[in-house]
């Protein structure tokens, strides 16, 4: 997926400890694209351990809409991480990767040095599409890797009460995801049963957030709806979850991280001119990117650079 803006600012400002963080509305693919709603990065945070962007779209009824549409773009310095909760994406990329993603799978793409891919609807494809895509910041040694891919169709789940977690990544109540990490880090889907009430155990020394992808679960007393991001810190061993109707909820979390980042575009940097040179690279071809074969439509323009220098920032604004 791309971020079309060059430093999102999104969300209210709450100087509390759990924090509620609005999404802002984006459109990919410009005024008419598809719509996604946007909680990281946020005005007062940046970042859930390595977790630096978030993206949550649909239930869209498709009808006769072509569904998501993004071309060939590059990334740096990152992995993406696409769940769906309904429907289906193809994925193609510059390894030479084509893979359609369906509900209960995780792709994961390392972008290191430098990748692009497209996303997009099959032609034969469900009525319904619902999902997210995360970006994870790589650390400085990961950062400059070959760039890679890995379709996970089997991942472990864990039970606790009435609630099932499928994990994504990372590893959660001694399930662990077969997918790559480089930093400490934990994603997980939890499903809820009607009337469930049970506790997830979490590591005090990893800050969480949690978003519902459906239904209205609480956790920890907030009752929550799709949309917002609810973040709750640091220093907890376990999470209360509960719901009267079957719910889903998206577990983040991770040990803080450290290292200053410049995020702009499809980018994650440390500074100005590794951007500036990173988008020279996309816009004049260079080897770097490669190239994806298969899908119909042109690659995204990367947009102007800013007026004035890109300047790193930590995991809070």
């Amino acid at each position: 997926m791309s971020s079309f803006e060059a430093d999102p600012v999104v969300g209210p400002e709450l100087p509390v400890t759990m924090e509620l963080l609005e999404g802002a509305p984006v459109a990919l693919g410009g005024p008419r694209g598809f719509a996604v709603t946007r909680t990281l990065p946020n005005r007062q945070r940046r970042m859930v351990g390595a977790w630096c962007f978030l993206d949550a779209y649909g239930p869209h009824d498709l009808g006769d809409s072509a569904g998501m549409r993004v071309g060939p773009h590059p990334h740096t310095g990152l992995q993406t991480v696409t769940w769906l909760v309904a429907g289906e994406v193809l994925h193609r990329d510059s390894l030479g990767n084509r893979q359609e993603i369906r509900p209960g799978r995780l792709n994961l793409m390392t972008a290191g040095h430098g990748i692009s891919h497209s996303e997009e609807t099959p032609a034969d494809h469900s009525a319904v599409l619902q999902g997210v895509q995360l970006w994870v910041a790589l650390p400085h040694a990961a950062r400059d890797m070959p760039p890679s891919f890995a379709h996970h169709a089997d991942l472990p789940l864990v039970a606790f009460g009435d609630i099932t977690a499928t994990v994504l990544m990372g590893t959660l109540g001694g399930a662990t995801s077969p997918a790559r990490t480089h930093t400490p880090l934990v994603g997980a889907e939890l499903a809820l049963a009607a009337g469930a009430s049970a506790a997830v155990p979490v590591r005090p020394d990893f800050e969480y957030a949690v978003l519902a992808l459906d239904g209205a679960p609480t956790v920890d007393d907030a009752t929550l709806k799709p949309g917002p991001l609810l973040y709750l810190g640091a220093g907890r061993t376990e999470l209360r979850l509960s719901t009267a109707s079957e719910s889903r909820v998206l577990l983040l979390g991770g040990e803080p991280f450290a290292e200053r980042l410049v995020m702009w575009w499809n980018f994650v940097a440390r500074d100005h001119d590794e951007i500036v040179q990173m988008r020279l690279d996309w816009e004049s071809r260079t080897p770097r990117f490669g190239e994806v074969h298969g899908y119909d439509g042109p690659p995204l323009a990367a947009p102007p650079m800013p007026i004035t220098r890109l300047v790193p920032r930590g995991r809070v604004r």
